[in-house]
């Protein structure tokens, strides 16, 4: 693997790195029509982090982004790391609670977010959450409650100062993202220059661009797939990429075609719902050479390949440690088989959970991992020691999936460990979905799993067990009512099955196994069967 120096493993260097060596050559078009140059990105930023300095932004300090996938997103995160602070990117779809959590854990000093999401931060109650300024994009500057409103064109129009852009360090933490909980609300991962880093670099690696390539993004900006594997690897490749605003399956292909991309990312029921679309004769007939899939089934995958004359690669990995496993191009596309660890940045092992002794290849045990480079792997969980010290045990961090590696050496994912949902690329926290079902005058108690069915791809749906005060009065339709202002759409269940108690441990904790074998039945309330339409 070509290793640059770590001199180059921050944004700002290599932003600054590439605006020399490329210069005015295209980088990042976006679906709105906005566009920049490799140049346009460093003077952009610069002027931004001018503005920030001016808001009293400065080392450390926390930066909440609430933006869609446009040029802003992009811009607003390496002003950020120039001057030293810490970029929070939030899922779009927050609102109420959840969003609430995660602004009073992170206790950002600027939110930046789109005019058209503004109205989703009324939800939330600010009890003992300080924010200095509100940035909003495109759109009148409505502050948040006791902030001051700025409109981010002002701020991006600032006279850019050489003097306010710090120093940073590949040492120095540049991101939080958050992921779900599994027994607690959602977990802020800490994440190092490095940590980023690395995702660009095996991403660049694995994938083998060139500067022939051309990049597909339509996941959204906020995840690590999108954010680093797919734009950071272009950043340091120095290819150039498309930002849709959202992945639609019925204009993939089109998009792809107009833009001349090879390479894209499509995770979860992606790549499913693009094969389900109406056969083409001229599907063969683009300019793809691979897409980054996982999971795959017999049932689409290699019929996938062939249909779009192009390879799924494969890979394994969490926010927490990046992707420390990458699939081979040489070996025939396999359901489960995440490839090989990149063993000069991390070792993996396969261990008895209950033990944490390795297995033999072929038993399946929990994945651990562990770095061997300092600085590549997340620094905690954001003020959140005691989850950070779970996560380790016996200096290895553990995943809570389950696997296997087999006697080359390759691992294969199997399922999940740890009571955790994923759902349409979400990780999801039944932890935050069951404490506002709990909240809902009528209801004694609730427990929330993942469930699989024929129609989920391979991924999970949101199933409610609930317990109702009112001895059945309760429908199913008033629930969903309660829910949808209160979670992000992607969380909202669509199963719920009223029940006269929840079985519980001798500890009193919720047996959600049993649960999920139970999963629904013909006579569980389905929304999708009731017609419910949860709205955008």
């Amino acid at each position: 693997m070509d290793i640059p120096s770590k001199a180059l493993w921050t944004f700002p260097a290599l932003v600054k790195e590439q605006a020399k060596r490329h210069g005015d050559q295209p980088f990042c078009t976006f679906e709105d029509g906005q566009a920049f140059t490799f140049a346009e990105l460093d003077e952009e930023t610069n002027r931004l982090a001018s503005g920030l300095a001016g808001l009293g932004i400065g080392r450390g300090d926390r930066v909440v982004a609430m933006l869609g996938n446009g040029k802003e997103f992009l811009v607003t995160m390496i002003a950020t790391h120039k001057r030293g602070a810490i970029f929070v990117p939030l899922n779009t779809e927050l609102k109420g609670a959840f969003l609430r959590h995660q602004l009073s854990n992170t206790e950002p000093r600027v939110v930046f977010v789109d005019a058209s999401l503004r109205p989703l931060f009324d939800t939330v109650d600010y009890k003992g959450t300080e924010i200095a300024a509100t940035v909003v994009v495109a759109g009148d500057a409505s502050p948040l409650p006791n902030t001051r409103g700025v409109a981010y064109e002002q701020l991006a129009s600032t006279p850019a100062s050489a003097a306010d852009v710090v120093a940073t360090d590949y040492r120095d933490v540049c991101m939080i993202i958050f992921t779900s909980g599994t027994t607690g609300p959602a977990k802020g991962v800490v994440m190092p220059h490095a940590h980023c880093f690395y995702y660009a670099l095996s991403a660049r690696h694995a994938t083998g661009l060139t500067p022939a390539d051309r990049m597909y993004i339509s996941m959204p900006l906020f995840h690590g797939t999108a954010l680093m594997l797919q734009f950071y690897s272009c950043l340091l490749a120095g290819i150039p990429a498309y930002v849709a605003q959202r992945f639609s399956a019925s204009t993939w292909l089109d998009e792809i075609r107009a833009f001349g991309a090879t390479v894209t990312y499509a995770v979860g029921v992606m790549p499913e719902f693009v094969f389900k679309q109406p056969p083409r004769s001229d599907d063969a007939d683009n300019p793809l050479r691979l897409s980054w899939s996982v999971p795959v089934s017999d049932s689409w995958a290699p019929a996938f390949e062939k249909r779009f004359d192009m390879r799924i690669l494969q890979g394994y990995g969490m926010t927490e440690f990046s992707v420390p496993v990458w699939g081979d191009l040489a070996d025939p596309v396999t359901p489960g088989c995440a490839g090989r660890v990149i063993d000069e940045f991390f070792a993996l092992q396969v261990v008895d959970p209950e033990t944490d002794e390795p297995l033999a290849p072929g038993e399946v045990g929990e994945i651990v991992v562990r770095p061997k480079q300092p600085f590549v792997f997340m620094a905690g969980y954001y003020r959140m020691p005691e989850k950070t010290i779970e996560a380790w045990r016996n200096l290895w961090f553990h995943s809570g999936d389950a696997g296997y590696l087999d006697e080359r050496g390759r691992l294969f994912y199997v399922d999940r460990i740890k009571d955790r949902i994923r759902r349409r690329g979400e990780n999801i926290s039944a932890f935050e979905i069951e404490e506002v079902i709990s909240s809902h005058p009528h209801v004694q108690q609730c427990a929330v799993v993942g469930v699989k069915t024929a129609d989920a791809g391979g991924e999970d749906e949101v199933m409610a067990f609930v317990v109702a005060l009112d001895g059945g009065q309760l429908r199913a339709e008033a629930l969903m009512d309660w829910c949808v202002p209160r979670m992000p759409r992607y969380a909202v269940p669509r199963f719920i099955e009223f029940v006269p108690e929840i079985e519980r441990t001798a500890s009193g904790k919720i047996r959600k196994q049993a649960l999920r074998d139970i999963g629904p039945s013909p006579q569980t309330w389905d929304r999708h069967r009731a017609g419910y339409v949860v709205p955008r």
